[in-house]
């Protein structure tokens, strides 16, 4: 066959498919509008029962609406058999524990590590019986207790997954000067707490000031170096401005204990500030405002501090900012003894770790609320705002003013005059080659 003929064969047979094809959707186009959707919906009637009617299907169904079961209020049990998924799941919690001495502090956690708030989990100890965070703040404290071993359970508590574990604590008789374990379950931010409650540090070397002070940058002769000491008071600063200015060293508050609730809160600036300092190659040292009531609570702030300050080298001590509140903190009450008891706990903790430590005061509160002879190994830092200090002992360091300027720093600041010496070619942060626990060397001792 010639391809001409081929060709004719072929076209033959697609005419004829095509025919057949246009035959068949013909006779089946009320079939195929109702595929492609081209069909108008007609409802379809059906004739509904009579209202009182019920009628019967071949399954058993009585009457037509499928729903009716619904609001039927006989149809469930009255007792609820399963609950939603996430109440039958539960969040995951556990126990951290801590003693410093005679006590148990005991925090519920969750699966990341969060204290669960809001709740009043209870535990039971071994012996002694059941305590309850009353307060809701997962954290139960418990003191006055004999040294030895304490076995302690979560009890169940709905919509949480307890571990059906005991856990066991030493608790010790004596106080050991060293950090805690857990610490950073009990250190919050400001997001946490009323600040204008907690925040409450009330200046006394401002009451005390006699009127003479020298609010200039005061550049030494080479006996002492000028440095600031900053907080979230300070706002955002400009560290490189800091620098050019001429400071030497910043001091930087990492914290405080709340004058109220006696919560651990970190400064919301302080690693803005630790980082901008250190960055810029202003070498640094920290204060913690305390309200410690008592050697247990000293330790707890200092932990914190060393928590805080591990990773970054400082070179300057770690200072115990002790002011007032104005009479209304925790602390405010206690006596000479109780607050040379609670610094002194405080110090110990920090100089274990391997820092250089000391007190921060004005000139009347380290005469009259510390006693000073028993803490006489540690460094000193003056606050006495006139233009020669009365402090008749030694002091290390002199924040001369409150009133400083400073280019890079929008509001007023603290000026000190350093007279330590200070080395700065170590590396004091805790992971480095150079850390050696032992943090400054000659003392710089100033007698007044």
């Amino acid at each position: 066959m010639d391809s001409k003929r081929m060709r004719r064969a072929m076209i033959f047979m697609i005419v004829v498919f095509v025919a057949a094809f246009v035959v068949i959707v013909v006779a089946n186009w009320d079939m195929v509008k109702h595929k492609l959707g081209f069909a108008a919906q007609e409802p379809v009637q059906e004739e509904a029962p009579a209202e009182d009617e019920e009628t019967e299907t071949e399954s058993g169904q009585i009457g037509g609406d499928l729903s009716a079961f619904l609001r039927d209020e006989t149809f469930f049990d009255p007792e609820v058999k399963f609950k939603s998924i996430e109440s039958y799941a539960g969040r995951n919690v556990s126990l951290m524990m801590s003693s410093v001495a005679k006590d148990l502090r005991i925090m519920i956690v969750d699966s990341v590590g969060r204290l669960v708030t809001g709740t009043e989990f209870t535990v039971t100890i071994q012996n002694l019986g059941e305590y309850t965070d009353t307060d809701r703040d997962g954290v139960i404290y418990v003191d006055g207790l004999r040294s030895g071993e304490y076995s302690v359970s979560l009890n169940e508590q709905d919509g949480f997954r307890v571990p059906n574990t005991i856990t066991t604590i030493q608790v010790r008789q004596d106080i050991e000067y060293r950090v805690l374990d857990n610490i950073e379950y009990l250190m919050l931010t400001e997001d946490d707490i009323d600040p204008e409650k907690e925040d409450k540090a009330v200046n006394g070397a401002e009451e005390d000031a006699d009127g003479t002070e020298n609010r200039e940058l005061q550049f030494d002769n080479g006996s002492a170096k000028l440095g600031i000491d900053v907080s979230k008071w300070n706002q955002e600063i400009d560290w490189e401005a800091v620098k050019d200015a001429g400071v030497e060293f910043a001091i930087i508050r990492c914290g405080y204990r709340g004058a109220s609730t006696g919560a651990l809160v970190i400064d919301p600036r302080y690693e803005e500030n630790i980082r901008g300092a250190i960055d810029a190659g202003i070498p640094v040292g920290v204060y913690f405002f305390t309200q410690a009531l008592d050697e247990v609570e000293a330790v707890e702030e200092a932990s914190m501090v060393i928590r805080l300050i591990e990773d970054y080298d400082v070179d300057y001590p770690v200072f115990l900012d002790s002011e007032s509140t104005g009479g209304g903190g925790r602390a405010d009450g206690l006596d000479s003894d109780e607050r040379t008891r609670a610094h002194r706990a405080f110090l110990q903790t920090i100089e274990a770790a391997g820092y250089e430590t000391g007190v921060y005061a004005s000139r009347n509160w380290l005469n009259d609320k510390i006693d000073m002879t028993k803490l006489s190994d540690y460094r000193v830092w003056l606050a006495e705002y006139a233009d020669v200090p009365t402090y008749d002992q030694y002091y290390h360091m002199w924040q001369y003013t409150s009133k400083g300027t400073v280019d890079g720093i929008s509001t007023n600041v603290d000026l000190n005059l350093c007279y330590m010496n200070i080395d700065t070619s170590i590396n004091h942060s805790k992971n480095a080659a150079g850390y050696s626990g032992v943090v400054n060397g000659d003392s710089g001792n100033v007698p007044r």
